[in-house]
């Protein structure tokens, strides 16, 4: 059955049970997403327990991104082999044993091998989740379930660090794993029960072996390279060097032979719709400049500013407040109006709010941040949502799951982009505005003779006073970076105008 026709099909489900399989596919896209993130401030917690340096236990996060980045775009293949319902439920199911395995790790070459697991199990989850939901959904439900869907995409890596921190301080690390676990296994039978009669039909095709190989080759070598390049000096290194050609050269091979291979692994043939690559290419500007301010906010709230853990997850959490609320608005625009006007607006909304953030000083309050926080999640759902419904009613109904792992492929590879370059710029910037303040400070001496007239020592007023300068250096380069964001969300906003204008939208904007 196509995603068009299951769609109107969709009311031979009851009421309930199909907001009840809403609810648990948008949760299990949460989960997937947010332990891309969850881990992150728990790394030296996990390094301290297991006996492992700081650098080593950065592969914790890097194992799981390398794998989910793997499989996304595998999604489609698995879907048409062996049944989009059935590889869910399977992929639900195990991401819930291998949390499970990753809660018992004793031993870090364990826990990257569940976390290497659970990834895979991870990947389909994303694209596959909105696949069902528009397979399930009655049109005039559908906006409302998309929009609990993006809202779900947009918190979770949010929601991770804030989660992460609160379970590890009050539960211990294992704890953010096992959170996974009932969930998961409850969720999994569940949704293969109710959704057992719908499911789609499969194809038996040979396994593209070399296309996979391909894949796994070029994608874990980026992923290495964005994981590992800043603590190895990025091209200083003959290692990360090594690791770009290897996924140069993976990368170019993949495409010619997935480009003539007669049962490629990864369909790149929804490429050639025009309204797909210009929604890709806008959502991996737009979403690398969202990860990269979702990144840079909380380490400046707390290298910076001196909030806890706990108060910048919840400074930075305000962003999903008021998505929650305009994201079934923007579904329901999605099917009235050109959705290039509503991500055009979304985008330039986002530039703006972050150009208004990059004249912010290390005196900004709480309440100014959370009230920018609070208005930045306007943007978000009319900025994502639309670009989803754009992509995915540009392809044929059935690459509809196709499109999907690619669209949601982009999108983590792009966020994964904005994460490693923000990290590298804004130290960078540190050390940069540090020597030009350092130059430009005048009154030092007034100010070390201040601070050792009321008893301090001089190295006391100097470290001081290279504090006072340092703090201001990055402010700076926090500053500079959301201006650079706030570009590429303008940058985004002119490319969504490549797409061409929608000829028919139906309701919930998924016809073609």
């Amino acid at each position: 059955m196509s995603a068009q026709t299951a769609t109107a099909d969709a009311p031979a489900q009851a009421g309930g049970s199909i907001w009840l399989i809403g609810v648990l596919l948008a949760v299990a896209n949460f989960l997937a997403v947010l332990d891309t993130t969850i881990a992150n401030v728990s790394i030296p917690n996990i390094s301290g327990s297991l006996g492992a340096s700081a650098s080593q236990g950065a592969w914790v996060i890097t194992s799981y991104a390398v794998a989910e980045a793997i499989t996304v775009p595998l999604t489609g293949w698995l879907a048409n082999r062996f049944g989009a319902v059935k590889v869910f439920a399977t992929a639900m199911f195990f991401f819930g044993v291998c949390s499970a395995l990753c809660g018992l790790a004793h031993t870090l070459g364990f826990l990257v091998l569940a976390r290497i697991l659970q990834g895979v199990a991870g990947g389909p989850l994303l694209p596959l989740s909105q696949t069902l939901l528009m397979h399930i959904f009655p049109k005039k439900q559908l906006p409302a379930a998309m929009a609990l869907w993006v809202v779900t995409t947009l918190t979770a890596p949010v929601a991770g660090p804030i989660l992460g921190g609160v379970l590890c301080d009050n539960f211990g690390w294992p704890a953010i794993f096992w959170v996974n676990v009932p969930i998961a296994l409850v969720c999994a039978p569940i949704v293969y029960g109710l959704l057992r009669s719908k499911e789609t039909p499969t194809e038996r095709k040979p396994v593209d072996v070399v296309g996979l190989s391909l894949l796994v080759v070029w994608v874990g070598a980026l992923q290495l390279v964005l994981d590992l390049g800043k603590e190895h000096e990025w091209f200083a290194s003959p290692m990360i060097v090594g690791l770009a050609v290897v996924s140069a050269i993976g990368f170019a091979s993949f495409l010619i032979w997935e480009l003539t291979e007669a049962n490629p692994i990864v369909s790149l043939k929804v490429f050639r719709r025009r309204g797909f690559w210009v929604s890709v290419i806008t959502v991996a500007v737009g979403y690398a400049a969202f990860m990269s301010t979702n990144v840079l906010t909380p380490n400046w709230l707390q290298r910076n500013m001196g909030y806890t853990a706990t108060w910048a997850g919840v400074a930075c959490g305000m962003v999903g407040v008021l998505a929650i609320f305009v994201a079934p608005i923007s579904a329901k625009l999605s099917a009235k109006v050109d959705v290039r006007k509503i991500v055009f607006a979304g985008l330039c909304w986002m530039a703006f709010i972050t150009f208004l953030r990059s004249g912010m000083t290390s005196q900004v309050a709480f309440g100014q941040i959370a009230v920018v926080m609070l208005l930045m999640g306007i943007g978000m759902p009319l900025f994502f949502l639309p670009l989803n419904t754009l992509a995915l009613s540009s392809v044929d109904p059935d690459e509809t799951a196709a499109a999907a792992g690619l669209l949601n492929f982009s999108r983590t590879l792009s966020g994964a982009f904005g994460v490693a370059i923000v990290n590298t710029a804004w130290e960078d910037g540190w050390s940069r505005n540090q020597s030009e303040l350092s130059g430009l400070i005048h009154g030092g001496q007034e100010f070390i003779d201040q601070v050792m007239a009321m008893g301090g020592t001089h190295l006391q007023a100097t470290n001081a006073l290279t504090q006072i300068a340092l703090d201001q250096a990055v402010m700076l380069s926090t500053n500079q970076l959301m201006l650079a964001c706030s570009g590429a969300f303008l940058l985004g906003a002119v490319i969504i105008w490549l797409a061409p204008k929608p000829s028919r939208v139906e309701a919930g904007g998924f016809g073609h």
